[in-house]
């Protein structure tokens, strides 16, 4: 078994987040996994925290007698066998498989969010029209529609972090300007998407702005689209689990948990979120944009 400190904690995190979700659904506590696996009990503990590395033999062992379905144990055993370099790059259909989604746990676990994109509305605040245009457009024709719709719903579904009554997902986003002007599925589309971005950036917990082109050069332009997650605090005031910048692309995503590489993120971030307008004046923003597309679509 591997030392804590080898290798980004990501892939460890998401495989142990799993794993006790599973032994949780099995009934098992985990003094009885223990038992069978013929385990200690913190060996148990650091597993499913995350704070060790796992064979993939036991990885396996551990989904047959949890009763994990095929695919989702093939998914668990490929997290098993990642990198161990400290930025994770996890390429789509390599090693796990790619209908299973790295990332939503992640985020579930998170905290705060801070966002910034530059070319298609966060995928927290779509619609199901502009999810289902964008997962169309990401996947191809090689991909079911009954796929589509799964992904969509997922999407969708995600966004109760908003919203949930327990501890909701503090989200500040920075969206460039484009996104908003540009009529991705059309200005219908559009217009509706905009609406729920407007109604979403009166819940308490989510931040909103827009960074207008007048700004000029800010470092959203360097960096591209990215997230920088948090995660809940313990008693001492310590992170449960490290900060972790997330950055997805068209053949894989990119998660980054070393403190550097997480706090030049975090400049990058405030200096985003200082260039652009305040919420206010975001929200006026949206609400014009709402009235051109739907003019537009008139």
């Amino acid at each position: 078994m591997g030392a804590a400190t080898s290798g980004s904690t990501v892939p460890r995190r998401q495989l142990g987040r799993h794993l006790r979700e599973l032994r949780s659904r099995a009934r098992f506590t985990l003094k009885r996994a223990a038992e069978v696996l013929e385990w200690s009990e913190a060996k148990m503990w650091r597993i499913e925290s995350g704070h060790t590395s796992v064979r993939s033999h036991d990885v396996r062992l551990m989904c047959e007698i949890y009763g994990a379905r095929a695919d989702l144990t093939d998914a668990l055993v490929g997290l098993a066998k990642e990198t161990k370099a400290r930025g994770w790059w996890h390429a789509y259909g390599d090693v796990i498989p790619e209908q299973f989604d790295v990332f939503v746990g992640l985020e579930e676990a998170a905290s705060q969010i801070d966002w910034y994109e530059s070319d298609l509305v966060p995928g927290l605040f779509q619609t199901e029209d502009y999810a289902r245009l964008v997962m169309r457009g990401g996947y191809g024709s090689e991909t079911s529609e009954e796929e589509i719709e799964r992904r969509v719903e997922l999407r969708v579904a995600r966004q109760v972090l908003l919203t949930r009554s327990a501890a909701p997902a503090t989200l500040r986003v920075a969206l460039s300007e484009p996104v908003i002007s540009r009529p991705v599925g059309g200005h219908k589309v559009m217009a509706e998407q905009l609406s729920r971005m407007v109604e979403l950036s009166d819940l308490p917990n989510v931040h909103l702005r827009v960074v207008p082109v007048s700004v000029g050069f800010h470092h959203g332009m360097l960096t591209g689209q990215f997230g920088v997650l948090r995660f809940p605090r313990k008693g001492d005031g310590a992170d449960t689990e490290p900060p972790t910048v997330y950055a997805d692309g068209y053949t894989g995503d990119l998660y980054l948990d070393k403190p550097s590489e997480v706090e030049r993120y975090d400049r990058a971030f405030s200096d985003i979120w200082n260039a652009a307008l305040d919420e206010q004046e975001t929200r006026a923003l949206l609400s014009q944009a709402v009235r051109n597309h739907e003019q537009e679509d008139s």
